[in-house]
């Protein structure tokens, strides 16, 4: 996968009626980008420091925020393992999730296939957004299930004859943030990656909230731009503008403010 998109197979989308089981409104008003001048009041805690030789911006971090980070690149450096039990209840835990009700066969079984793996054994699909990447979908799965089954079941709009695999486009979004927020780097190199570990150090579940939001976001986009399989990389960086566009609005205190979090409330 690369940091702009990814590579997926297409799947079919096939009419059978699937019969599993599964405030505010979304709205696609135009989103406004406010100033990144914000940072001296809405991030107290991070200094934004501008060397002359240097043409990006330079953070300083609270220990309590590099804490935060270091705590979440070590689940960053959690490879899926297939060996073992934990990461195997993990994903069991997500079948279970998406599908109540209907028995798994197997962690390696066709009946992955209808979540939108490429093949019979997910674990082959962890490579590019490791053990997080489960964690992710697991955590959308249990905090939002509606918009969960809403988007497995491609339950809402016009869709295209050739959709997106659900599963797999997932695994996409948990690399496009990681790589959109600089998560990787000792500390913020962008405003958007200091804004970010705002939320992160005030939250320990900012990133997976922030993922269920980009999974609607990716949605909204692929119907608004009637999209196929063909184009899942141009919808994968319009997530990512608009995600970006939105972190850098005025007067976001947490991430519930941000607009798009109103898709996870239908």
């Amino acid at each position: 996968m690369d940091d702009e998109g990814g590579s997926f197979v297409a799947v079919r989308r096939i009419q059978q009626g699937l019969e599993h089981s599964s405030g505010c409104h979304s709205t696609s008003a135009e989103v406004v980008v406010g100033s990144a001048a914000w940072l001296g009041r809405g991030l107290s805690c991070v200094c934004a420091q501008r060397r002359d030789s240097d043409a990006r911006p330079s953070f300083d971090l609270t220990p309590s925020q590099d804490e935060s980070l270091q705590r979440f690149q070590r689940r960053l450096d959690v490879s899926y393992d297939g060996s073992n039990p934990e990461h195997q209840d993990t994903l069991r835990a997500l079948w279970s999730a998406a599908y109540p009700g209907e028995e798994l066969s197997g962690l390696v079984s066709e009946q992955w296939k209808e979540m939108g793996w490429q093949g019979k054994d997910p674990s082959t699909d962890f490579r590019g957004g490791g053990f997080i990447s489960l964690e992710n979908l697991l955590f959308f799965a249990r905090a939002y299930p509606k918009p969960f089954q809403d988007l497995l079941q491609k339950q809402e709009g016009d869709r295209a004859m050739w959709e997106y695999p659900f599963a797999v486009a997932g695994v996409n979004l948990t690399f496009m943030l990681i790589q959109m927020l600089d998560l990787e780097a000792d500390k913020p190199r962008t405003w958007i990656g200091a804004v970010f570990l705002k939320f992160l150090s005030e939250n320990e579940s900012a990133f997976d909230l922030l993922y269920c939001m980009a999974f609607k976001i990716l949605d909204q986009q692929w119907l608004e731009m009637h999209a196929s399989y063909m184009d899942f990389n141009m919808v994968m960086k319009s997530t990512r503008r608009q995600i970006e566009r939105e972190l850098l609005l005025d007067d976001i205190t947490c991430l519930e403010d941000l607009p798009s979090y109103s898709l996870l409330q239908q």
